[in-house]
């Protein structure tokens, strides 16, 4: 099992969540993050336009089985691309193990 974080721009993640549906990852966990990078944003403020580094992303958190890294994995990156910088970045690690507590089901099973 591997677990794949991907930050990736705000206005990108209802492309990112239709193109994982549309290869049957239905269950992720997302939530809004604040980065500061080499990307500047401008942010308007009482109509004011500033210049921040701060940069506002989503983070998508998912755990699959090993044999759907590959296709979630470009799922995200052709959905998430833009071409400019500040696309995102995905990182994998391995899951040693999953439990389900409702029942105390292991192992991949326990995924889905």
């Amino acid at each position: 099992m591997k677990k794949i974080e991907a930050i990736i721009r705000r206005a990108k993640f209802e492309e990112v969540k239709e193109a994982l549906h549309a290869i049957d990852i239905q269950w992720f966990s997302y939530w809004d993050i604040t980065g500061a990078g080499k990307e500047k944003e401008d942010m308007v403020v009482r109509g004011q336009l500033f210049e921040s580094n701060y940069i506002q992303r989503r983070m998508i958190s998912i755990v699959v089985r090993d044999q759907n890294l590959d296709k979630t994995i470009k799922a995200i990156m052709e959905s998430a691309w833009t071409g400019e910088l500040g696309d995102g970045k995905i990182f994998v690690s391995t899951i040693d193990e999953t439990y389900r507590i409702r029942n105390g089901q292991s192992g991949p099973d326990a995924l889905y």
